[in-house]
């Protein structure tokens, strides 16, 4: 089943390409998006639904309000290591 009440931002959809993975709306009730690698193999969830993101904010806010946001996540976060699910989120969503 997908959860239809997140919509993919095109901010989202352009970081996974720079990645090359591809991304679809979650199968999970609680997360955003389902990442996959190039031959559709699923590799990770996501982005807790109830939380914004980086294109959300950029849609709604504007940029500045945006970055700010984006700095708080960093600073909360801090650095992934590549190939983790936080580093997918970070990566794909900030």
């Amino acid at each position: 089943m997908v959860y239809k009440y997140y919509r993919i931002t095109d901010y989202s959809y352009d970081r996974a390409k720079e990645i090359g993975v591809i991304i679809k709306p979650s199968q999970k009730a609680k997360y955003k998006i389902d990442v996959y690698d190039k031959n559709n193999k699923y590799i990770t969830s996501i982005g807790a639904r109830q939380y914004k993101d980086y294109g959300q904010y950029l849609k709604t806010n504007g940029k500045e309000y945006a970055d700010y946001r984006r700095s708080l996540f960093y600073k909360r976060h801090g650095k992934y290591k590549k190939g983790t699910r936080g580093w997918y989120s970070s990566y794909i969503l900030w």
